[in-house]
């Protein structure tokens, strides 16, 4: 009920975009999770063949958040996140077509340019039309996320019992159909007057040394996060020798994220400043690692289970800290370059998560199965002491109203 409340009393831009955000996630999952088993086994690529289809993607969202970012500052949200869903249906289209290496590459550009356009554009919008209540709201679209998240690969694996392509062509027509309802309903804001030029933008932003150091400190939040993606969903499987650990580990972090969010987040608002409840949060996330450390592989149900509560206090790490990380990236940025800074923000988050996410799986291969579990409960420990350690006073140009870091969060009672 908490949950409801709290949605419904978001304004309905926010609302819309929350539900695109479930649609978003709920397309992509249906298709991403099974193209590299559908490109090796009936397209017959080589393995390298996938690893550049599924990198150039990658490559293509991550390089050009900025560029994304801003567009949004410089055309206004509305019309870039429409155009970004409208990209996603050509590229997911183009899965849907024979799989050659042509087409599967300009697929993956296309939808990963399309993830540059609408992801900052969106957290740009909701970081406007939601005001004073942008914690609540960045909460709400950590849930509505990851309920997409969870619910896309459910569906996705029923429709590649069919086929793949037409699970490709479902998810293109998810992306069109919510172009089409913002197209309809979303309400357009103008874009603030940009400060600077493009290029004056960015200055502004990679100048801003508060600001780097920010995103720096927090960035262990997406490297430690995409190990629910790598590290546990491994070791569960390992633990278990079936799949269908993967599940488990999966259904554990999205139950959790469903019964917590708006709770932790109502919590951290009531009770903390905002850098303590981000450094909160990383630390959450750097003792999720600890557990399996404390019950190794050498038990497989107990070390199982540890992998379990390791998923529960990684998400759990996630939904404190990231509604403030977003909120004061939207706090930091100058009038008119919101976007920018949350393109600048996710460029260097995603950098140092691919990185991070790389090393722990070398040190997976070279070291014992335990020290990759320590390398990110100390990257997850120190980026919460880093956290609490980055500046606190606004930067020259951002909004007095907002912009102390250390202000105290307003209290909803």
């Amino acid at each position: 009920m908490r949950t409801l409340r709290s949605f419904a009393a978001q304004p309905l831009a926010v609302r819309l975009l929350l539900a695109n955000q479930l649609g978003v996630n709920l397309g992509f999952y249906m298709v991403i999770p099974y193209l590299a088993v559908h490109l090796e086994t009936s397209a017959g690529m080589s393995l390298a063949a996938v690893g550049v289809v599924l990198g150039v993607r990658n490559l293509s969202q991550q390089g050009l958040f900025l560029i994304g970012g801003t567009a949004s500052d410089r055309l206004g949200p509305r019309g870039v996140i429409i155009a970004g869903c409208l990209l996603r249906a050509a590229g997911f289209g183009m899965f849907a077509l024979t799989p050659t290496l042509p087409v599967l590459i300009a697929a993956s550009i296309i939808s990963g340019v399309a993830g540059a356009l609408f992801n900052p554009a969106v957290r740009a919008y909701i970081a406007d039309a939601s005001g004073d209540r942008k914690a609540e709201a960045f909460a709400l679209f950590n849930l509505f996320a990851n309920t997409g998240m969870c619910v896309g690969p459910l569906v996705g694996s029923a429709l590649v019992l069919i086929d793949f392509r037409v699970g490709a062509a479902v998810a293109a027509a998810v992306f069109a159909g919510l172009a089409l309802a913002q197209a309809l309903v979303l309400p357009a804001r103008t874009a603030a007057r940009a400060p600077t030029t493009v290029l004056g933008g960015w200055r502004t932003a990679f100048a801003d040394k508060g600001f780097l150091a920010f995103t720096l400190a927090t960035a262990a939040l997406f490297a430690l996060q995409n190990q629910l993606y790598l590290l546990l969903p491994t070791a569960a499987v390992d633990a278990t020798g079936s799949s269908w650990a993967t599940a488990a580990v999966f259904g554990a972090s999205t139950v959790a994220t469903l019964g917590l969010q708006v709770r932790a987040t109502d919590w951290c608002r009531e009770r903390l400043t905002r850098p303590a409840a981000i450094g909160l949060g990383l630390a959450l996330l750097g003792a999720a690692f600890v557990p399996p450390i404390l019950l190794p592989a050498e038990t497989p149900g107990l070390h199982f289970a540890a992998v379990l509560v390791s998923a529960l206090l990684l998400s759990i790490g996630v939904m404190t800290a990231q509604p403030f990380v977003l909120e004061l990236v939207a706090d930091r940025a100058p009038h008119g370059l919101t976007g920018t800074y949350y393109g600048v923000y996710y460029l260097l988050s995603g950098i140092v998560a691919a990185v991070g996410t790389a090393a722990v799986g070398l040190v997976a291969d070279l070291a014992a199965p335990w020290a990759s579990w320590l390398a990110c409960a100390v990257l997850g420990l120190a980026s919460a002491a880093f956290a609490a350690r980055t500046p606190r006073t606004p930067a020259p140009h951002a909004r007095p109203r907002r912009g102390l870091l250390n202000a105290p969060l307003p209290s909803r009672r």
